[in-house]
């Protein structure tokens, strides 16, 4: 039995391969980019098509009660939240994953600040996705009282970066670079200890791998629909508050829909006593609605399954590159330690973007980020083992041949 033939009787006996049939995937493609946008359920075309033509079309104004839309962001939020370790009515699913970390990093830090006003640190890494940062910036800037990014170039240089003045870490489990995980339980008592408040950024960690947010006790987090969620591209993300947590948060997108009772048309703001506190504005219905087709699949398995095929597809693409592709300028960057590592796979190549380019070509749909690096993420719910088999060989063929030289691989989109 040849290693292809090998890959096959894996897929045979894999107790998730009936999910596949319920993606809609397009034939002749090797999918390997779940981690950035995942593929449309297949029941999602016709549930669009219910809320346009039904719900919308038919419904109009009324389907907010009849059809349930007014409740859909808590209600997607208790689905999901079986995936994250979070209890009944601690989600929200609304807004995207920036807008709900300035939600959340403004309630973090007036929380601290009323605690103990001398903390006016964030600390972050430098490698995290650059959006965080950003709001982050953005946030210092706009409260103006003294606050300060404090950024590691390692995680082993976060209990040094945890001093007294710190308010919050705000720390991305899963990185969105190389994969690497950190130890969620590990690194929250870390900054618990050190007086400060866990925020983790959950976008390349929910519906990858497991995490028990209660469990570890973080106090708050974010994450998106559209990666491993399958819920469509742009689709709302969601943020987690403890219940420990939601009386004490105030964030500051006091919007109508944050609002307790927002139907009562009070001029004056009084926030929703619970996790509905953390919405803010009109939600989405169209784009909102399709994200239950991807929980519903989840929703059938658990994630110790998903997350035992999800290391198995990751060790077997890493072992195939490394023995298939070993004479080129290839370098893993994803940690080969299972604790250490989330549901994609990265290598650096001197000339990744033209790499992938040629790869998507082929059929082979990756993706590439800055610098160099090709990424390929292998998502349980449908990614079978012969995929990876043959996303390695067209790697080969692309590398020896040097497909990837030709000009139009070159050049550059406005997304990469």
């Amino acid at each position: 039995m040849n290693q292809r033939e090998e890959a096959l009787a894996f897929d045979a006996a894999d107790p998730l391969a009936p999910l596949r049939d319920q993606f809609a995937l397009a034939p002749n493609v090797i999918y390997l980019d779940g981690n950035s946008l995942g593929v449309p359920p297949a029941a999602a075309a016709q549930r669009a098509q219910t809320v346009i033509g039904a719900e919308w079309g038919e419904g109009l104004i009324r389907s907010w009660n009849t059809a349930g839309w007014f409740s859909l962001p808590r209600r997607l939020g208790n689905k999901l939240a079986t995936l994250i370790g979070a209890a009944h009515n601690e989600v929200v699913v609304t807004d995207t994953i920036s807008v709900n970390l300035f939600k959340l990093l403004s309630a973090a830090l007036r929380m601290q600040d009323k605690r103990d006003p001398k903390r006016r640190v964030i600390v972050s890494e430098r490698s995290n996705f650059p959006s965080d940062l950003y709001i982050a910036q953005g946030l210092i800037k706009l409260l103006d009282r003294g606050y300060a990014l404090r950024l590691i170039d390692d995680p082993s240089e976060l209990p040094a970066a945890l001093t007294d003045d710190v308010a919050v870490a705000m720390i991305t489990h899963v990185n969105y670079r190389t994969g690497y995980m950190h130890d969620m339980a590990a690194v929250t008592k870390l900054i618990h200890d050190r007086g400060a408040l866990a925020l983790w950024d959950l976008a390349h960690s929910a519906g990858a791998v497991p995490v028990d947010l209660n469990g570890v006790g973080a106090d708050c987090a974010v994450g998106c629909t559209y990666k491993y969620l399958n819920g469509g591209p742009g689709s709302p993300a969601f943020a987690w508050v403890p219940h420990r947590h939601q009386g004490d948060f105030e964030q500051p997108l006091s919007g109508w829909w944050g609002h307790r009772a927002p139907f009562a048309m009070d001029p004056t703001y009084a926030a929703d006593d619970g996790i509905g506190r953390f919405l803010c504005g009109t939600q989405p219905m169209v784009s909102m609605a399709l994200v239950e087709c991807g929980l519903d699949v989840f929703l059938q398995t658990d994630m110790q399954a998903i997350r035992k095929k999800s290391l198995a597809l990751t060790d077997l693409f890493i072992e195939l590159v490394e023995t298939r592709c070993k004479e080129f300028p290839l370098e893993l960057v994803t940690p080969r330690a299972h604790a250490q590592r989330g549901s994609h796979a990265s290598f650096e190549h001197p000339h990744g973007y033209e790499v992938m380019q040629a790869l998507i070509a082929r059929g082979v749909i990756g993706d590439y980020r800055e610098p160099h690096v090709l990424r390929f993420g292998l998502t349980p719910l449908y990614t079978r083992y012969v995929d990876v088999w043959d996303a390695v060989e067209h790697l080969r063929h692309v590398l020896a041949h040097e497909t990837w030289r030709a000009p139009e691989f070159a050049a550059r989109g406005a997304v990469t």
